[in-house]
């Protein structure tokens, strides 16, 4: 019955590709067992390379479970404490001037700073962006390397709340959270993540790669197009290469790996992974703010991400040991696919 619905599922991918335009990788696992490892689509259309389950993609906001990891990796090390107030961490001319005295690590990490976005998310908020593209119009995209370099953008942002009151998701301040982790650990931040995250969790096929570099098995990220019109990347749309709010590569593989390993305690340790895994602050009915994930009342967490050509979603439901990845190289697909595949899990 199990392999009956699974290969319904393999089909129903197969439809979306050809009624949807569905391009992306797949996977469902349980255990050690992979349920569904899909790709579907293209990875690069100049070329017509198909993508694979080793074809790595663009992440977006996914990103942010991987800087949440590195901060904490620093708590467990003793770099840091959750408590600690950003402005005791990173000099005065490497922060927002808007920013309250009271913004600790655990504000940033849990989205209830309240400081101001570069990338306002909310439309009610007067500095709402409509379209990520749009930022980089006038700011070229190859200048945007590091954390510093995103900060003229937010530094004279108005906040939006009192630290701690709510929950406001702020990509500011996940960006700040990886300058406070190159002011701890002396390293870049794309470094500190490859060797407090991707190498301990076995994620060697991820990385925060250069979107102007030719490398193997990448996913290029296509933006919407009118129909008969050409097909244009997302190149000059997103940043050079991620950084702590976003922009990571990897496979749908490292991204199991990672979660396992988050639920496990592999990667963090149990006291600092169940810290990561904590309802810290209230965001819907149902669903809270961990540090970098978002946790649901059966205990399940997960996180997503969206950027011009790319849409991501990974959730692990630890009771079931069960992992589910969807990952797109083009906008708009997802959601259909995403709920096949829980449906389909969930039989």
């Amino acid at each position: 019955m199990a392999d009956e619905v699974w290969e319904r599922v393999e089909r129903g991918l197969d439809d979306l590709e050809r009624q949807d335009g569905f391009s992306g990788s797949v996977l469902v696992t349980r255990g050690a067992t992979a349920l569904l490892e899909r790709g579907v689509g293209v990875a690069d259309r100049a070329s017509g390379t198909p993508v694979t389950p080793g074809t790595r993609f663009g992440l977006a906001s996914l990103s942010k479970m991987f800087t949440a990891a590195a901060v904490l990796s620093c708590v467990r090390d003793g770099l840091l404490a959750p408590g600690d107030r950003v402005a005791d961490l990173v000099p005065a001319d490497r922060r927002p001037r808007t920013m309250a005295e009271e913004v600790t690590v655990h504000h940033l990490l849990s989205h209830t700073s309240g400081i101001g976005d570069y990338a306002e998310e909310d439309e009610d908020v007067a500095n709402y962006v409509e379209d990520y593209a749009s930022l980089w119009v006038d700011r070229p995209t190859y200048a945007m390397e590091r954390p510093l370099d995103f900060l003229p953008m937010y530094a004279d942002a108005p906040p939006v709340a009192e630290p701690g009151t709510r929950f406001h998701y702020c990509n500011a301040g996940y960006v700040l959270l990886g300058q406070v982790l190159e002011e701890v650990t002396g390293q870049p931040f794309v470094d500190a993540v490859n060797e407090r995250v991707f190498v301990p969790a076995g994620m060697s096929r991820s990385g925060y790669l250069r979107l102007d570099e030719s490398l193997p098995d990448v996913a290029v990220g296509y933006l919407p197009r009118e129909p008969g019109g050409p097909w244009r990347t997302n190149l000059f749309s997103v940043p050079v290469v991620g950084g702590g709010d976003g922009g990571a590569l990897a496979t749908a593989r490292d991204i199991d790996r990672f979660l396992r390993a988050i639920a496990s305690g592999g990667l963090l340790g149990e006291e600092t992974s169940a810290l990561m895994r904590s309802r810290h602050a209230p965001v819907a009915d149902g669903i809270w703010m961990g540090y970098g994930l978002f946790v649901r009342a059966d205990g399940s967490f997960a996180h997503g991400g969206g950027d011009p050509g790319v849409e991501t979603m990974a959730r692990h439901l630890p009771d079931r040991d069960l992992t589910v990845v969807v990952l797109c190289n083009e906008e708009g697909t997802l959601d259909p696919v995403w709920a096949t595949l829980l449906e389909a899990a969930s039989a």
